[in-house]
């Protein structure tokens, strides 16, 4: 099967933080396959910003170098030298008002049909740099503004960035990118329910007795400490990664896949949650943080010691219970949960189904388990239906719970783009349906600001956990209490 590419006009994109991590590593990379796949008009342009005192040629050398791997996928031995002459530098503290006079020149007298600004920086310097560009006439209406994840640490500081940014920006030019929307296995939750008659009969409380997101990390804060100390897992991964994918497996039909019918779903969901706070936030959440053990088979330290702070309270794992109080899913709950260190990386959606309501089959033919549906993002995207049939043969009625199985990567046999490259190529042709509005970031945090402030009133420490491990013993007991279980079937 052949991917269809579909070549994007010429644009400009501005990437502030253009040495640093998120850049290197996911943004070039990136925008190189999207090169490679010919998706980048010739005039296209790139533009790096950051404070290090580089010049074009050692730019270039040091974003070339960042790239090799991708260069040995695709067989090549060097970067392309188109495109490394569509990159350019620009030195600049883009906190300070002095210093925007040659990125000006760079951009005067252009008229690309979009010039787009990735803020690949910390989000305390959103609402600054937006402000910089409104001041330096360099926002056009065209101009796009593409922020990352998260706005703010809580809803007081994500309304303070949002009005920064807006006083500048239209909301139509803000994209707030969540990378887990970009992945083909989530555009494909959408396809599996709205696309087929099998799903969206059964998708309510009258059929799915619960819901459970996971996303693991095998990793730990990989020199994130700094950030992670402020954030934790709460912040960091629930309120937007957790929340949007909750958003789209629980939210009505929207009337057409376009970007305000389906964001206005989406906010029907987080307004409709049940609230968490300090008078149930003790039966319906879990925190913990590891402490020294084995990842992948390598002995690591703690969260406290990597982050050189015994006394540290943040949690590097949370698991919650949510219910939504709509028609829909009243008395149907969705266990969340997300951690650092954990025994794999993986991140999935099962729904699991009623279990049947009699068993015609005698107790030898064995334990009939719930029909479940396995959707996974990572790190193999692909779908599983998990279903009891007979085991072959003539031995009697033996029953196994198996999955029809859907790999992508077997089924399209083609390469599936990488989250960034989706939704940067989204960016400039306008597409702003993977991306969050304003009103969804918000609503998102006045969810989790009740739970956090709870924590912090109980003066309780995080669980401990062992590196390796699926997390505190507690957040087993979340689930089983309810005559429930994690998924443990791959």
């Amino acid at each position: 099967m052949v991917s269809r590419i579909v070549k994007v006009d010429p644009f400009d994109l501005v990437v502030f933080g253009g040495t640093g991590d998120l850049a290197r590593r996911k943004l070039y990379p990136a925008l190189l396959r999207r090169f490679l796949d010919g998706q980048l008009a010739e005039r296209t342009r790139i533009i790096g910003v950051s404070r290090q005192p580089l010049d074009i040629d050692a730019y270039r050398a040091r974003i070339a170098e960042t790239l090799l791997p991708i260069l040995h996928e695709s067989g090549k031995a060097e970067v392309p030298d188109p495109f490394l002459r569509m990159l350019d530098y620009v030195a600049l503290d883009a906190t300070v008002d002095s210093g925007w006079d040659r990125l000006q020149r760079m951009l005067d007298g252009t008229s690309p049909a979009v010039r787009a600004f990735y803020l690949a920086m910390a989000p305390d310097t959103f609402g600054q740099i937006a402000t910089r560009l409104g001041a330096q006439g360099l926002v056009t209406p065209t101009s796009r503004i593409i922020v990352e994840k998260p706005i703010g640490r809580d809803a007081a500081s994500a309304k303070a960035i949002n009005d920064a940014i807006g006083a500048v920006f239209a909301e139509h030019q803000i994209y707030r990118i969540d990378h887990y929307l970009g992945k083909e296995t989530v555009q494909n939750l959408m396809a599996l329910r709205f696309a087929n008659a099998l799903f969206e009969p059964l998708w309510n409380s009258s059929h799915v007795d619960h819901i459970e997101i996971t996303v693991a990390e095998s990793i730990g804060v990989e020199g994130r400490g700094a950030y992670y100390e402020h954030a934790g897992a709460l912040r960091d991964m629930v309120q937007n990664h957790l929340l949007q994918l909750l958003c789209l497996v629980a939210m009505e039909p929207p009337a057409a896949f376009e970007a305000d019918s389906v964001r206005d779903e989406k906010l029907k969901v987080l307004k409709s949650l049940a609230t968490i706070d300090a008078s149930n936030a003790a039966a319906l959440t879990v925190r913990g943080q590891y402490c020294a053990g084995a990842s992948m088979g390598e002995a690591v330290p703690g969260y406290a010691q990597e982050v050189g702070n015994k006394e540290s309270t943040t949690e590097t794992f949370v698991a919650l219970k949510a219910e939504i109080a709509s028609w829909r899913w009243a008395g149907t709950p969705f266990y969340l949960r997300t951690g650092k260190r954990l025994p794999r990386r993986i991140s999935e959606i099962v729904i699991a189904f009623r279990e049947i309501p009699h068993s015609i089959f005698a107790a030898e033919a064995g334990r009939i388990k719930r029909t479940r549906l396995v959707i996974t993002l990572q790190p193999d995207e692909g779908i599983k239906l998990w279903l009891m049939l007979k085991e072959p043969g003539a031995g009697g009625m033996r029953l196994r719970h198996v999955p029809l199985d859907m790999s992508f990567a077997e089924t399209f046999a083609i390469y599936t783009p990488d989250a960034y490259e989706r939704l940067l190529m989204d960016v400039i042709r306008g597409n702003a349906t993977l991306f969050m509005r304003r009103d969804e970031v918000e609503a998102a945090w006045h969810w989790i600001d009740p739970i956090h402030q709870a924590w912090s009133l109980s003066n309780d420490a995080p669980r401990p956990y062992i590196a390796g491990t699926w997390g505190p013993a507690a957040s087993i007991a979340l689930v089983e209490r309810d005559g429930r279980s994690w998924n443990e079937e791959t």
